[in-house]
């Protein structure tokens, strides 16, 4: 027994040395090991380590570690528990350890035992040996459960999706918020604690393996700015953030994350250029920085991203070349840098350093509304793969090049509004899959090839606005997807195809301005009005007013020539009868000079008496103010039955033309239909009559027909025709509702323009601003009204100003003078028109076209838009600019509070948003091209949207406008 005892001794001895050592090197390990701490893993693998040498560490190095392992410990649900129940055995285990007789001391050096405590030693019963040992294998058990219930979480991937980011992450997700203001509170759950972080519990936010990889927040109305902390989110792939108002620069420190793939910030108000570094980040697949204020050079590094797919910079302020370098990636499938300010040519170096066994993917080149110059790109011809090609509204000249007609791929080719010259290629004819090509606006000349009958797949050809001569080549019609064709304003003679007439696919149709002959295809002339062919001199038979020569009245029936002649030769007249005709005639002549000199006698001496008998009376009531005429002469009797003719359009006749004509009359303005005129009938009431010029409106018959289809009708945003009179010497009287607010133009500036300028006044005297929900109510109300003129009268305007935009006492607006151009004159309308762009609502179009149409109508829309966001006159020029282009210069530079008016700024923390997105939609209805112009129902729809109707609470006693 003592031998064994002794044997016992040194083997625990031996042990001991041995875990004194291991916890001398362990304890100076410790700063190292918390170094490491920053990875998933370490928290949960530091913890198993110090269980397992806890049974020899001191309390205080365990206490140590754990401080320094604290931070970073995943808060699971079933770790926090057994952490507790581990630490607990840990320090009853250290507790009996000290109960042991193995003290630090004791075991250092076997030989320096004293003999007393050999012997001790030796009387100690064997049990007492055995129960730290006992104790020391149930914690080695409990260790291997825990280790066992931790698996998952220490082993998997997925498993650290269920607790919060490591401590850096954290604090960069902080910093991005701190940055933000979320009005809405979407990042109420971003709690200062992390929890939750990565199992869902906090918004937009992806983990893996404890680190952040996706932060997705689009639509959140944030605002602010994108912290520059970013950068420390190292495990970060993807970072969308688009369509909120999220302002400042783009941080550099993006450029420093190994593994983002994706950036969207599209629609958001960021500012500065791009930083180069961002075509450092080597996995960078898509790159979405479009509609926002970016200025600068677009960075040559970019190219560097060898895994870049998808670039879109458009609708920004871009300036400089395209780089050369973005021509030679070969993983771009989509580039659009449209509406931007690029300049210079495009390189010529598209897919030239392709290998033989590399290909350029690029699908989409989207560059229109740029300042390119020079020739397009013959190059262009090696992208195999492209779809689209969108070049238009640049500087570009020179030829089309023939290389473009070898992309067999190519859906859409936009090469409108450049300066290009020459032919179209026939090589456009192996274009097989092109649906779309609009080459409008250019310089293009010789004949339009009959090879294009051969895209079997075209639906959109325009062609208009260049100087094409010949026919109209007849395989065009035999295209059976054809739905736009556009010819207009060429050189283009000869007769339009008769094969025309069994397209059945054709929704738009215009040849006019060319010299074109013939007569139009019977169901092309039914289908489409007479905009599509007037300007062709010799063209005939597309409206009632251009009929054929060759075509005779129905039921008349011509003899032919030779039989006429010898009806004419069969009987000559005698001396006799042509005495008897003359006389005839004599007879016939002076009987009606008779009776005419009759008419004016009993007319004259009828006038006479009534102006005798009604003098005085005639004279009381026909009050004028000083130096304003009547609205009629008085030469027309009492009750206008002899008169003239005086038309209502409601009802019973609330008034009859002797009250209208002997009513005081106010001059309330002039434009180029004539003056109007503000009525006071003698029971009170009030009308608008508008006088119209002499010479300027059509014969008599023409215009009640053209002014009975007006009088008819009726919407809540239209002023309705109440009444027409035609007076004994060719007045024409037009009868409306009084609006006693007067114009949108005198409602901003001030009545006719000058005080009050953007003032409410009251009967009271009082004065008001005019605010935001009056400003979008009456834009509301205009599209509206504009709607319903488009889509169910069909009635293109031609002249909208604010002037012809009234507001009632509810400041309800209600458009005025629509259908006018039907009543007058083809040289009146002209003069309509080229006064509209004086006044600065004209169309730039319209300068070549000469006839409106709804997306003229449109652009005057637009500028009334502004007109109500800037309260600028669009009449006054700006640095010898227009408002259009004034706004779009500001928009353009820097985005300043220049452009709103001052008094829609007070308000700017509450209708900011607003008036942002109406600013927006109003430029998009004064875009240079129409076809990029929105329909009325989108203009509709979308202020709609912007501002949902609501209750605009009109002031006490506005019913009149000093």
């Amino acid at each position: 027994m003592l031998i064994m005892n002794s044997y016992n001794l040194q083997g625990k001895l031996a042990v001991t040395h041995c875990f004194s050592q291991t916890k001398t090197t362990f304890e100076l390990c410790i700063p190292s090991l918390s170094i490491i701490l920053s990875t998933p893993r370490a928290p949960t693998l530091l913890y198993v380590i110090t269980c397992s040498f806890s049974f020899f560490l001191s309390t205080k190095t365990i206490l140590q570690l754990f401080l320094s392992i604290s931070p970073s410990l995943p808060t699971h649900s079933l770790f926090v528990p057994l952490i507790q129940t581990s630490l607990f055995i840990m320090v009853v285990e250290k507790i009996n350890l000290n109960s042991c007789q193995f003290s630090q001391h004791e075991t250092r050096n076997a030989d320096h035992i004293s003999d007393k405590k050999k012997e001790r030693w030796k009387k100690t019963p064997p049990k007492a040996h055995n129960i730290p040992c006992c104790f020391l294998f149930l914690f080695w058990v409990w260790i291997l459960v825990l280790a066992t219930c931790l698996k998952p979480v220490l082993c998997e991937d997925e498993g650290w999706d269920g607790v919060v980011v490591t401590a850096s992450n954290f604090l960069a997700l902080q910093a991005f918020k701190q940055e933000l203001v979320d009005p809405e509170g979407f990042l109420r759950s971003w709690n200062d604690s992390g929890f939750g972080a990565c199992s869902g519990g906090w918004a937009g936010i992806k983990c893996a393996r404890g680190e952040v990889i996706v932060i997705q927040l689009p639509w959140k109305g944030l605002r602010g700015r994108i912290t520059d902390k970013i950068g420390q989110l190292q495990g970060l792939r993807k970072l969308s953030l688009h369509d909120n108002q999220i302002g400042g620069s783009i941080p550099s420190t993006l450029g420093l994350l190994p593994n983002l793939r994706g950036v969207q910030l599209f629609n958001n108000r960021l500012t500065g250029s791009i930083p180069p570094s961002l075509g450092y980040c080597p996995l960078l697949q898509s790159l979405d920085l479009s509609n926002n204020l970016l200025t600068g050079a677009i960075p040559y590094s970019l190219a560097n991203s060898t895994k870049l797919y998808w670039l879109n910079l458009s609708f920004n302020s871009f300036s400089g070349p395209l780089p050369a370098s973005i021509t030679h990636s070969l993983s771009l499938t989509f580039l659009s840098l449209q509406h931007n300010n690029l300049s210079g040519s495009l390189p010529n170096s598209w897919g030239e350093s392709l290998k033989r066994e590399e290909f350029f993917r690029l699908q989409n080149l989207i560059l229109d509304h740029n300042l390119f110059t020079g020739n397009v790109p013959s190059s262009l011809g090696s992208l195999r793969e492209l779809n689209e090609i969108s070049l238009g509204h640049n500087k570009f000249s020179g030829a089309i090049p023939n290389e473009i007609g070898t992309l067999s791929r190519l859906k859409t080719l936009d090469i409108s509004n450049n300066a290009l010259n020459g032919s179209l290629p026939a090589t456009f004819s192996n274009l097989s899959s092109l649906t779309l090509l609009n080459a409008e606006n250019n310089l293009l000349e010789n004949q339009i090839p009959e090879t294009l009958g051969t895209l079997r797949n075209l639906s959109v050809l325009i062609l208009s606005r260049n100087q094409f001569r010949g026919h109209i080549p007849s395989s065009i019609a035999n295209i059976s997807t054809i739905r736009q064709l556009d010819l207009s304003m060429n050189n283009l003679s000869g007769e339009i195809p008769v094969s025309f007439d069994s397209q059945r696919s054709l929704h738009l149709f215009n040849v006019s301005y060319n010299s074109l002959s013939g007569s139009v295809p019977p169901v092309l002339a039914r289908k489409f009005n007479s905009s599509s062919f007037v300007g062709n001199i010799q063209l005939c038979g597309y409206s009632p007013s251009t009929p054929c020569p060759s075509q005779a009245p129905s039921g008349v029936i011509v003899a032919p020539p030779h039989e006429m002649s010898k009806h004419h030769n069969h009987r000559k007249l005698s001396t006799k009868d042509i005495i008897l005709i003359i006389a005839g005639v004599l007879l016939i002549v002076l009987i009606t000079l008779f009776c005419i000199l009759l008419f004016c006698l009993i007319r004259k001496r009828s006038t006479s008496k009534t102006e005798n008998g009604r003098g005085a009376g005639r004279a009381g009531t026909m009050r004028t103010k000083k130096g304003v005429p009547p609205v009629a002469t008085g030469d027309v009797e009492a009750g206008g039955e002899a008169g003239g003719k005086l038309v209502h359009f409601d009802g019973p006749i609330a008034f009859t033309a002797d009250d209208l004509l002997c009513a005081t009359a106010e001059i309330m303005g002039k434009s180029t239909y004539g003056t109007v005129y503000k009525a006071i009938l003698e029971d009170g009431s009030q009308v608008a009559v508008k006088r119209l010029r002499e010479k300027i409106a059509k014969g008599q018959r023409e215009f009640e027909s053209e002014v009975s289809v007006l009088g008819k009708i009726r919407h809540p945003n239209v002023l309705a025709l109440r009444a027409y009179y035609l007076g004994p010497k060719g007045e024409k009287l037009l009868v409306f509702d009084y609006m006693p607010k007067g114009s949108v133009a005198s409602f901003l500036h001030g009545k006719f323009g000058f005080a009050n300028r953007g003032k409410l006044i009251h009967s009271s005297g009082t004065e008001t601003s005019i605010d935001w929900p009056t400003r979008m109510k009456i834009a509301q109300d205009m599209a509206r009204g504009l709607f319903y003129l488009h889509s169910q009268e069909n009635i293109i305007h031609g002249n909208l100003t604010s002037s012809n935009v009234l507001l009632d006492e509810n400041t309800n607006a209600k458009i005025a003078d629509f259908g006018l151009s039907r009543l007058m004159t083809t040289a009146a309308n002209s003069n309509v028109i080229a006064t509209a762009g004086a006044l600065g609502y004209r169309a730039p179009e319209l300068s070549k076209l000469k006839k409106a149409n709804s997306k003229t109508d449109i652009y005057s829309l637009g500028v009334i838009l502004l007109e109500l966001l800037t309260r600028k006159s669009p009449g006054v020029s700006m640095n010898g600019v227009d408002l259009p282009q004034w706004v779009a210069s500001i928009v353009k530079e820097e985005w300043t509070n220049e452009v709103f008016d001052a008094d829609l700024m007070r308000d700017a923390s509450t209708v900011g948003d607003e008036l942002l997105n109406t600013l927006k939609l109003a430029l998009h209805c004064v875009d240079p091209s129409p076809s990029a112009r929105p329909e009325v129902h989108q203009v509709l729809q979308q202020l709609e949207e912007i501002r949902p109707e609501r209750s605009v609470t009109a002031s006490p006693g506005d019913d009149s406008i000093a």
